[in-house]
């Protein structure tokens, strides 16, 4: 049996889609008696003077059988001789384009039906690009309702030069066209005899005996989804591989801080296995403490980096505009992060191709963007690496999900943490976001990184000690607890630079590694804060860190 076959219906209103997946079934025999039977009963009072509505089958909403419309996308499983299935049918209304939307974003392949009285309509047109856009890479587009037609050669080609053109203005690839009647059952489930013109394959057939190739993305990664903390001896990183293998021993590299450690153990479920591959549930434990929660991403052998800023092509779903400047929540992987749609490069014409100039979008209107996050996150093109590479941007005041969209290009990749501002004495390593400047943006209303800072210090330099938005004494001592690290601060110089577990207090004042104050008096204190900071989950840091740091005692925020 081959591998299980994702797949949509998409096209216009009243084209078939839903017809045509409950004729599969009904004829597969893929139905229970009970179904069945209810199914025929329903029929009678509907609108085919008996005859069996197979439409019935998917469209399950009060709403969509009063309006003889999809408008959900309905979740259908099914398996053959040959083969398992998973079908979305999706709705062809304008209204619920971003339903059909969600039913791509799953699919490896989209059978898109077209009316064999009217061709290819706009709608036709956006859900082809949609789904191109959404990484569908294999297209069957069924001429439905051929029937209508009297079964006419003459028609099947003429759309059929239609559906060529569409081809080429989307490089489309992999394409099968199939003349069919959803509702009288040709080419469905088995070749008809009243279209000898055709001498192709019916579309069960086809969807059975379809290869689907994947495009494997480059090297290991894993974006993290939760952090595992039973009790305070262990310590893992939960989520799915999304390419790639990894064995115990191997050295991977954690995003967006750069830090690297070693896989101490490897959990699937709760077994302890050796290695790990693409598709599996992990838990991973590393051999030394890192800073990593949700939203970060490990990595291994892959160029996959850390940006700011992305080009996105994205379809916009909200019933309000976009508007550029307004601050919005997207999220990416596992990562929720702020970000600002700042241009509209160019949007698309849905019948033409053609690019247009706006400065602003509507719904169901597609347009490729340029997208500012708040910070640098791990991301990637699509085309290299699927999860890093599709997004949401939903509307932080209505929480409604206002695009999807792809990854179409990246800038400003950030520098390795070693060339960002840190402190530095052989194998000792300290982040110093001590420097960097932060901003209230008011039209943005979002705290920024403004200006950052890409020396390193060691043991002599003199470090800054005034800038506009931080002000530190002469004097004092620096903790950086993500990197177990303390660097001794004595009149403007670097005077030292130790580990956590070889420093004492000495009475200076204490400071963490992003200029907060540390309100800690004694070496008694001191020790009990790290042990209590190496020995808590994400919820109690918090708990320890609103206790004993104060932001305002030597930083505060530009307005700009």
């Amino acid at each position: 049996m081959k591998g299980l076959l994702k797949f949509i219906t998409c096209g216009s209103v009243d084209d078939g889609k839903s017809t045509l997946i409950g004729h599969i079934l009904y004829d597969s025999k893929l139905l229970y008696a009970d179904q069945k039977e209810a199914l025929e009963l329903d029929s009678k009072a509907g609108s085919r003077n008996g005859k069996i509505d197979y439409s019935l089958l998917l469209d399950g909403l009060m709403a969509e059988r009063e309006q003889g419309i999809t408008i959900d996308v309905a979740y259908r499983y099914f398996t053959t001789e040959k083969r398992s299935f998973i079908v979305a049918d999706t709705p062809g209304h304008e209204e619920y384009t971003r339903n059909m939307a969600v039913g791509a974003s799953f699919a490896d392949l989209a059978v898109i039906l077209i009316d064999a009285s009217q061709g290819i309509l706009v709608q036709t047109k956006r859900h082809a690009r949609i789904g191109k856009m959404m990484g569908i890479r294999y297209f069957v587009f069924a001429v439905n309702k051929i029937d209508l037609t009297g079964y006419s050669e003459e028609v099947f080609q003429r759309i059929q030069q239609q559906i060529d053109d569409l081809k080429k203005e989307l490089s489309l690839e992999n394409i099968k066209v199939i003349p069919l009647s959803a509702t009288e059952g040709d080419n469905v489930t088995c070749k008809s005899e009243k279209t000898p013109w055709y001498k192709g394959e019916p579309l069960l057939t086809y969807l059975e005996n379809v290869v689907i190739t994947a495009e494997e993305d480059n090297g290991f990664y894993m974006p993290v989804q939760r952090v595992c903390r039973p009790d305070h001896t262990f310590r893992g990183f939960q989520g799915q591989i999304e390419s790639g293998k990894i064995h115990v021993g191997d050295e991977i590299t954690t995003l967006p801080s750069q830090e690297k450690a070693k896989i101490k153990q490897l959990f699937v479920t709760d077994k302890q296995t050796e290695s790990a591959f693409r598709g599996q549930a992990v838990t991973v434990t590393l051999d030394k403490e890192v800073d990593i929660s949700r939203g970060c991403v490990l990595v291994k052998d892959t160029d996959i980096a850390i940006y700011k800023k992305l080009s996105v092509s994205v379809l916009w779903t909200d019933d309000e505009p976009l508007l550029l400047g307004k601050d919005y929540i997207v999220k990416l992987g596992t990562k929720t992060i702020a970000g600002v749609i700042t241009k509209i490069n160019y949007a698309v014409d849905i019948n033409t191709g053609e690019h247009l100039q706006v400065d602003t979008l509507a719904k169901n209107e597609i347009a490729l963007c340029e997208l500012s996050l708040a910070e640098a996150i791990p991301a990637d093109l699509f085309a290299h690496h699927r999860t890093l590479g599709e997004l949401i941007i939903i509307d932080r005041v209505t929480n409604m999900t206002s695009a999807c969209g792809v990854v179409e290009n990246v800038s400003e990749k950030e520098s390795d943490f070693t060339n960002r501002a840190s402190f530095v004495r052989g194998t000792l390593e300290a982040r110093g976001d001590i420097f960097e400047e932060f901003c209230y943006d008011t039209t943005n209303l979002n705290v920024l990184k403004y200006r950052t800072v890409d020396r390193t210090y060691t043991v002599g330099d003199e470090i800054p000690i005034h800038g506009e938005s931080y002000h530190y004494p002469e004097s004092f001592d620096i903790i950086v607890l993500r990197d177990d690290t303390a660097i001794k601060i004595r009149h403007r110089q670097v005077a030292d630079i130790l580990t956590v577990s070889e420093y004492h207090t000495e009475g200076f004042p204490l400071i963490n590694g992003r200029g907060f104050a540390i309100r800690i008096s004694s070496d008694k204190e001191f020790t009990e804060f790290i042990r209590r900071y190496r020995t808590s989950d994400e919820m109690e840091k918090k708990e320890l860190f609103a206790r004993y740091l104060q932001f305002e005692t030597y930083r505060k925020i530009i307005i700009r």
